[in-house]
């Protein structure tokens, strides 16, 4: 998916932070007539976290509407609106600012015990991770429990090396394409097609490390790309999706297979979930006499914000 392009160039030298970065993403849609529309989620509010700070946040929607907001399970911020009126068109707009800080080679502080693969998770741990650490697709006969088993050269293997290894893997043996339909592909069907998007990558990711053992969550947000070198970084912008998978320890550890990075240090997190579908920055419904689909604008902008005036 392509991301907007921007001034700075890594690496930052030793001790400066990265710049503020301000997003912009529009949703339109355009209705053949007039329609009564449906209750709205949206998932546009980053995950603040040691390494993002949000600076401001603004969500715009027009018609008018009743807007809501709540947690879900794993901590993601859902807006829901509500229209009280027919409308032709549907406008959502999300402005933000925030700080970005991630170590651009991060060290993981992992657990004597998980330092080597297999390992076992706590009781605690693996209770928590529940469907996280189990494949989301059928498999019956195995096909990606065999293509994940070579890259498990030797048993025990240093787990983070092996987690590397299978998202070069991924982006090694799958070609990267980008696609604006809508729909995720299934873990064995981009293995059959031997391309896939983002998305594509991440689910195949997910699937496999969790073949393995391992609890994995599908991460949607952006991608700030000071180089405009990584993978599907071209234009204005667009939504990305990576996979954070748990490590007694150094906890939840970033993976971009479609650029065969670790950590965060470019990624805004958005949503995180189990299932690819559980992450979508917008769905809802309309209803409406005429039985036309509407037509649906997106535009999206990441940048560097401007330095600030010194005194």
């Amino acid at each position: 998916m392509e991301i907007g392009r921007a001034r700075a160039r890594w690496p930052f030298p030793s001790g400066l932070t990265m710049p503020n970065i301000r997003i912009t993403h529009k949703t339109h849609y355009i209705y053949q007539s007039a329609v009564a529309l449906g209750s709205h989620r949206m998932m546009l509010r980053p995950r603040e976290t040691r390494e993002l700070k949000l600076l401001s946040f603004d969500l715009a929607v027009s018609p008018d509407a009743h807007v809501t907001w709540a947690h879900d399970v794993v901590g993601n911020s859902i807006a829901t609106a509500v229209f009280p009126e027919m409308s032709d068109r549907l406008l959502i707009e999300s402005s933000l600012t925030l700080s970005l800080t991630a170590a651009r080679w991060p060290v993981f502080a992992i657990s004597a015990s998980a330092l080597t693969y297999p390992f076992r998770y706590s009781d605690e741990d693996w209770t928590d991770l529940g469907a996280l650490a189990c494949p989301q697709y059928a498999d019956g006969a195995g096909r990606l429990s065999d293509w994940v088993a070579r890259f498990v050269m030797y048993r025990p293997t240093d787990t983070l090396s092996l987690l590397k290894d299978v998202s070069n893997g991924v982006s090694q043996q799958i070609a990267y394409q980008s696609r604006e339909d809508q729909g995720t592909q299934g873990p064995l069907e981009t293995l059959d097609r031997g391309w896939g998007s983002c998305r594509d990558f991440a689910v195949l990711y997910a699937e496999a490390v969790r073949t393995l053992g391992f609890g994995a969550r599908i991460v949607s947000g952006y991608m700030f790309d000071p180089s405009n070198t990584l993978v599907g970084s071209a234009g204005q912008g667009s939504t990305h999706a990576w996979v954070e998978v748990f490590v007694p320890g150094a906890g939840w550890i970033s993976f971009d297979p479609t650029n065969r990075a670790v950590g965060s240090a470019n990624l805004i997190p958005v949503a995180a979930a189990r299932h690819i579908a559980q992450v979508a920055p917008v769905t809802g419904s309309f209803r409406t006499a005429q039985g036309d689909m509407p037509r649906m604008d997106v535009s999206i902008s990441v940048e560097e914000m401007p330095d600030p005036i010194m005194p």
